[in-house]
């Protein structure tokens, strides 16, 4: 018997990636402008599966840590996914592609009686498991799945047309890394981390992104990207931070990773590459920003 959300998105992963995939994909799709994924996500995450694989373990998403989960993980390439703040319904959003047997796993959901097929507007049919608020569609390219927070009303798996516009800068700058994510409305973020380390001080960041990479000898790296409106204000940002790193507070872990490097401005923007991360670092990082 199916009991929870993990177990269904095993299910349904044990399909999404058992199959030879495209890798091609991966980088076809940062050349694009949108991604099939829903608008009003915090976070939007692009995952070279074959590459950060000993990243995506210390992600904190739940599902991912199943062992089973860990295993199917080892079998695919790419995918991308946005997770929702509780208050838009829904929990995370996935698409994935590859080459897929949709046939043989329409029979399979078919026979289960946890899943239940529906159609959208566009009368594209899914499948939909109300005890976990899962939803799942599939074609012979892609795979598509939603998960929300109540278990009534299904939620559409395919993102409404175009889907989320790709924010300008992040293809060249995720091009080729095994993990990157971008964040919207990233200033309480950066805030909330200046606040903690006793500089109360606002900044008008417009984009975050994040390059998340191997570093050898179990150790990580990240190079974090932050976007101002105009490069005046970039440079005001960036010389609070080059100052900052000299008042945080010996023991605030989290000012001390971010601010190891002085900042680097290049117009408008300002990267920050981190001291190298441990695991815990990693985990610290992670669930700041995801």
């Amino acid at each position: 018997m199916i009991k929870n959300n993990s177990a269904l998105c095993v299910f349904f992963i044990s399909f999404l990636i058992s199959c030879q995939s495209v890798p091609k994909q991966f980088d076809a799709l940062l050349q694009d402008t949108h991604i099939p994924l829903d608008t009003g996500a915090s976070v939007y995450l692009f995952v070279n599966v074959k590459q950060s694989r000993s990243i995506i373990d210390l992600l904190p998403i739940e599902e991912l840590q199943d062992t089973h989960t860990k295993q199917m993980l080892d079998r695919t390439d790419f995918a991308a996914a946005a997770l929702f703040p509780s208050e838009s319904g829904r929990h995370f959003q996935l698409a994935a592609w590859g080459k897929y047997p949709n046939s043989r796993a329409s029979m399979a959901l078919g026979a289960n009686r946890y899943w239940d097929k529906q159609s959208n507007s566009a009368g594209k049919t899914y499948w939909y498991a109300r005890s976990a608020g899962l939803s799942i569609a599939m074609t012979s390219r892609q795979a598509f799945a939603v998960s929300s927070v109540s278990r009534g009303q299904p939620i559409d798996p395919y993102a409404a047309s175009p889907g989320a516009e790709i924010p300008e800068g992040f293809n060249d700058f995720a091009g080729g890394v095994p993990l990157s994510c971008w964040i919207n409305n990233p200033a309480p973020f950066i805030s909330g981390i200046l606040s903690n380390a006793g500089i109360p001080l606002r900044f008008p960041v417009q984009q975050l992104f994040i390059n998340l990479y191997p570093a050898g000898e179990g150790k990580y790296e990240a190079l974090i990207r932050l976007i101002f409106e105009t490069a005046t204000q970039a440079r005001g940002a960036s010389t609070v931070l080059a100052l900052a790193s000299g008042f945080a507070p010996a023991d605030f872990e989290l000012a001390l990773i971010l601010l190891a490097n002085p900042p680097v401005q290049n117009g408008r923007n300002i990267d920050i590459k981190t001291a190298r991360l441990s695991e815990d670092d990693i985990k610290v990082l992670l669930g700041i920003f995801i």
